[in-house]
C-alpha cells in the first residue's frame, strides 16, 4: 500500500510539475526538500515558517527544475500565526499549493562537482492563484550520491495578490525572503 500511495505521489508531482523528461537516468528527485520564507521586521515577532516536505526534480538532460510545495506543509512557531497564514493570507484552502518550474541557464551538467558552483535559474513561481517570472542565482553540487541545489531570492506579497492588513503591515516586511535547500537523488 505504501508503495501504491508513493507511486500516485510521483505521478501527481509529475503531472503538476510538468513536463520534464522521462529519462530516468537524468532526473533526479527530492521528496524532502526545505523551503524557508522569512517576512520579519526588526522589533516585531518573527514572520519565518518553513516545510521539509517539498517535492523537487531536476532534469539533467534538459535543465529543467521544478518544485511542488503545499501551503499547509509550512510550519510557524506561533500557531496562531500558522493560522492566519493559510486562512487570510494565503487562502489554503483554495491555493493549496506553490510551484516554481524553470529551467538552470548555461549549465553544463559534466562539470558538476563537490565544489559549489554557481548557476542562473529562470522560471515562474506559482502562488495564491498568480504566478511570477523568477531568476535568480542558486549554488549547486554533488555530494556523495546526491545534488545539492540550495540559494534564495525576494518576492513582494502582493505579486501574487495577497492583501496584508493595515493593522499588521508594517510588521510584515515588504519584501519576503525564500531559501530552498534540495538533496537530489537519482531516480
Amino acid at each position: 500500500m505504501k508503495n501504491l500511495k508513493n507511486t500516485l505521489f510521483l505521478a501527481l508531482t509529475i503531472s503538476i510539475l510538468g513536463s520534464i523528461s522521462v529519462n530516468a537516468q537524468s532526473k533526479y528527485i527530492d521528496k524532502k526538500g526545505k523551503i524557508v520564507f522569512e517576512a520579519s521586521e526588526k522589533l516585531f515577532e518573527e514572520v519565518k515558517a518553513q516545510t521539509e516536505s517539498a517535492t523537487a526534480i531536476l532534469d539533467l538532460e534538459t535543465n529543467q527544475i521544478a518544485s511542488l510545495a503545499l501551503v499547509k506543509g509550512f510550519r510557524f512557531k506561533n500557531s496562531l500565526m500558522q493560522e492566519h497564514f493559510n486562512e487570510n493570507y494565503i487562502e489554503s484552502d483554495t491555493y493549496p499549493k506553490a510551484t516554481f518550474k524553470g529551467k538552470l541557464i548555461d549549465f553544463d551538467p559534466s562539470q558538476l562537482s563537490e565544489t559549489p558552483s554557481k548557476v542562473s535559474v529562470e522560471g515562474k513561481m506559482n502562488l495564491h492563484g498568480k504566478e511570477k517570472d523568477i531568476l535568480t542565482d542558486l549554488s549547486i553540487y554533488k555530494k556523495e550520491n546526491a545534488i545539492i541545489v540550495d540559494g534564495g531570492f525576494k518576492v513582494k506579497p502582493e505579486d501574487f495578490d495577497i492583501s496584508i492588513p493595515k493593522i499588521v503591515r508594517n510588521k510584515i516586511a515588504k519584501e519576503v525572503l525564500v531559501q530552498i535547500n534540495f538533496n537530489l537523488i537519482r531516480k
